[in-house]
């Protein structure tokens, strides 16, 4: 197969895969008996057509950022975490017993605790199958997954059992403390300008960014992110220069099982303000997606978590505002993966038509 130019490899295949998913989306909605370009209009008005809708697609996309850059940690070492749900969920436990520990006096001291708590337990959750993959053998894939459901027996437990208020019948904990309230976007100086109602969007944000940044210095600036690269392309290679398999895949599991935890400080303290039932809400798998889409790059995470924050807020206006149903956005989600994963090759061969060498002598 031809080698794509790398503007092309990073920025035409997606563009091209997500026209494809777009093209499959419109004759759904075809065949909804719905109208396409009125779907499309009421899905920018409502993610991105207001300072308010914005919000909301930056408090998603948040989320996203978090998971798909544990996705890209571990994809870097070979290794493809599917437990950034479960992860998520017990980082969840980790912010709430932080919260709900010490009465927090400002959330400036609340915040760097719980992303402690968040990105230990996360961590933690991660160990446990990155243990099983570098010392037994066992597939992460498969462990990953069976893991996400353990966790979320044990959250469930937790909350019925150990963590409800005595006379509370749903099941959650009780509200964080005032002092673990963090400022939303039109609470902060300067983008209140902007943000002038209220919106889910919090200053998690910008510890997002921040772990972009913090990924990105780590796998190309440093030792440690070399031996990662290193030993994903080759473990082989990796071994007879000396880098040892358990110790990268027990680190790079867990790094992502830490970012994964993360996006709880996001939605548990910065949302919900409590831990509830599937905090995570799909954050952990949409992950992958934002992952895949953006080649697995901080920069590239970023911009898909955007995209994929557009299609979460504006499938849910598609769903208030006309007949066509919310879970259009998962089939929307569904189709990217397919063509940015699965059908990624297809899209690649296409491409490689037209990028073919031309023999010498020709004009």
């Amino acid at each position: 197969m031809t080698r794509l130019p790398r503007w092309a490899d990073l920025v035409l295949v997606p563009l091209i895969s997500l026209l494809l998913a777009g093209i499959i989306s419109a004759l759904v909605i075809l065949a909804l008996g719905q109208s396409p370009s009125e779907a499309l209009k009421t899905m920018v008005i409502g993610a991105v057509g207001s300072p308010y809708a914005w919000g909301y697609t930056l408090y998603y996309a948040t989320s996203f950022i978090f998971t798909g850059l544990a996705v890209t940690v571990a994809f870097h070492a070979s290794l493809f975490n599917i437990g950034g749900e479960g992860q998520a969920q017990l980082g969840g436990l980790g912010v709430a017993l932080v919260c709900l520990s010490v009465p927090w006096p400002h959330w400036t001291l609340a915040l760097p605790a719980a992303t402690i708590g968040a990105a230990a337990f996360g961590a933690a959750w991660a160990a446990i199958p990155a243990y099983l993959q570098a010392k037994r053998g066992s597939h992460i894939v498969i462990t990953t997954i069976m893991f996400n459901y353990i966790g979320a027996a044990l959250i469930i437990y937790m909350l019925v059992n150990v963590l409800r208020p005595p006379g509370q019948m749903d099941p959650a904990t009780a509200r964080f403390p005032e002092g673990t309230k963090l400022p939303t976007l039109h609470e902060i100086p300067g983008l209140s300008l902007i943000f002038d109602k209220q919106v889910p969007a919090n200053v998690t944000l910008f510890v997002a960014l921040a772990a972009c940044w913090l990924v990105w210095l780590l796998l190309w600036r440093t030792r440690l992110g070399y031996e990662i690269r290193a030993f994903g392309k080759s473990e082989k290679a990796a071994i007879y220069a000396g880098i040892s398999p358990v110790r990268i895949t027990m680190i790079a599991m867990l790094i992502s099982g830490a970012l994964a935890g993360l996006m709880s400080i996001n939605n548990v303290m910065g949302e919900s303000e409590r831990l509830l039932q599937n905090s995570a809400e799909g954050a952990g798998f949409i992950g992958i997606a934002v992952a895949l889409m953006g080649r697995n790059h901080p920069v590239g995470v970023f911009l898909a978590a955007i995209l994929f924050g557009f299609l979460f807020q504006g499938g849910a206006e598609l769903g208030l505002w006309t007949s066509i149903p919310i879970e259009l956005r998962t089939v929307v989600q569904g189709l990217v993966i397919l063509f940015t994963g699965a059908l990624d090759h297809m899209v690649r061969m296409l491409l490689g038509l037209f990028f073919r060498p031309r023999p010498l002598g020709v004009a």
